[in-house]
C-alpha cells in the first residue's frame, strides 16, 4: 500500500492539475458543478437538457470527475461553483476557510448501494473476521461503519481492503475477497453471475445515503436568481420524469454517459434511487427556521468520520445547509 503521505502528494498534484485546466465560474448567469457519474444526478442533465435551466437564464455547466477530493480542490480554488455529492462526503471538506452550503437536494441511494458476499455468509455479524473490500473515506464506508454499528460491530472487526467501489466488485467476482461494498450495476451483475449473493442493499437503509447540490457559500450570496433557478429547474426535472419516465431515461442516459449512457441501464438503475421532488426536498433539507431530516444525517456523518478518521468533525446544519431557496 502507498503511504499517506505519497497519496496526498499524488492527489494534490493532480487537483491542481484540474483546477488549471478549467474555466473560471463566477459570472452571473452560470453555475458549474462537479459530480461522478451516478443515476442520481441524471435530473440535472434532464433539466438543462429540456432547456429548463435556460428558460429561467441559467447556463449550467456539468462536468463529470470520478474523485471527490478532486472536484471539491476545484471548488475550493473558485473554478467550480459547487458539486453534487453526498451530504456526508463534503462534510468532511467543510470548514471556516471553505464555506459551501447544500441548497438542493437530488437523490437518496435507495437499493442502489448495496454488500455483495460469498453465499455463505448469512448477516452481518458473518462478516467478523474476514476481508472486505471498501472504499476507504467514501460514501461506502460511511455506510459500511453504520450498518455494522447497527449489528453491534465496527470496521476493526473485518479486514478492511482498500479499492474502489468497481475494483471491489471485480476482485469479489474473481473470488479474491469474499465481500466487497459496492454499487450499480455491479449489484446486478454479481446476481446475474450467480457467485455471490447481495447481503444488504441501501433500500434497508432510507435516508442514510442522501446527494445535495452544494454551491460555494460566495456564489450563493452573489447570484441567488441562478441559485433559484436551478432548484425551480430540478423541481421540473423530477415531475418530468414521473410523467415521462423512458423519455426521461434517455435524456439523462445521454447527458451522465460512462457506464449509464444506454437508457435501459440507466432505467434500471434509477430502480435503486428515489428522486426528490419539492415536498420529498423540503422534508430532508427543512426550510427556514424548521430543521429537515438532514440534520440526524449530518450528526451521523460527524459521528462517523470523527471515529473512522480519528480526528473531530463538528459540522453543524447551520454550516452545511441553506433552505433559503427549497420552497419557490
Amino acid at each position: 500500500m502507498k503511504s499517506s503521505l505519497h497519496h496526498r502528494i499524488v492527489r494534490s498534484f493532480a487537483c491542481t492539475a484540474l483546477a488549471a485546466g478549467m474555466a473560471a465560474t463566477a459570472q452571473a448567469g452560470t453555475l458549474s458543478i462537479g459530480h461522478t457519474t451516478w443515476v442520481g444526478y441524471g435530473t440535472l442533465y434532464l433539466a438543462r437538457d429540456l432547456g429548463y435551466f435556460k428558460e429561467a437564464g441559467l447556463d449550467l455547466q456539468l462536468t463529470t470527475i470520478e474523485e471527490a477530493s478532486m472536484y471539491m480542490a476545484a471548488q475550493a480554488s473558485g473554478k467550480l461553483s459547487g458539486s453534487a455529492s453526498t451530504i456526508d462526503e463534503i462534510l468532511k471538506y467543510r470548514s471556516k476557510d471553505f464555506c459551501f452550503k447544500a441548497v438542493a437536494a437530488l437523490d437518496e441511494s435507495h437499493g442502489g448501494d448495496g454488500i455483495v458476499v460469498q453465499n455463505d455468509i448469512a448477516d452481518m455479524q458473518g462478516l467478523k473476521g474476514k476481508a472486505v473490500a471498501v472504499n476507504e473515506g467514501s460514501v461506502s464506508q460511511f455506510w459500511l461503519s453504520y450498518l455494522l454499528k447497527k449489528a453491534g460491530m465496527s470496521m476493526a472487526d473485518i479486514e478492511v481492503q482498500n479499492m474502489t467501489a468497481d475494483d471491489a466488485a471485480s476482485a469479489f467476482i474473481a473470488g479474491h475477497v469474499p465481500a466487497a461494498v459496492t454499487w450499480e450495476p455491479n449489484l446486478t451483475m454479481v446476481k446475474q453471475k450467480g457467485n455471490g449473493k447481495v447481503l444488504v442493499d441501501s433500500s434497508a437503509t432510507p435516508g442514510v445515503i442522501v446527494d445535495v447540490v452544494a454551491l460555494d457559500c460566495g456564489v450563493i450570496e452573489k447570484q441567488p436568481e441562478d441559485v433559484k433557478a436551478l432548484v425551480a429547474g430540478l423541481y421540473k426535472a423530477v415531475e418530468y420524469t414521473k410523467q415521462n419516465p423512458e423519455k426521461a431515461y434517455e435524456i439523462m442516459a445521454k447527458g451522465v454517459g460512462g457506464y449509464l449512457s444506454n437508457p435501459k441501464d440507466l432505467a434500471e438503475a434509477a430502480k435503486g434511487v428515489k428522486f426528490y421532488d419539492q415536498a420529498m426536498s423540503e422534508k430532508l433539507l427543512g426550510t427556514p427556521g424548521k430543521p429537515g431530516d438532514i440534520a440526524e444525517i449530518i450528526k451521523l456523518a460527524n459521528e462517523t468520520w470523527s471515529s473512522l478518521q480519528g480526528k473531530p468533525y463538528a459540522v453543524s446544519y447551520e454550516d452545511l445547509v441553506d433552505t433559503s431557496f427549497v420552497t419557490p
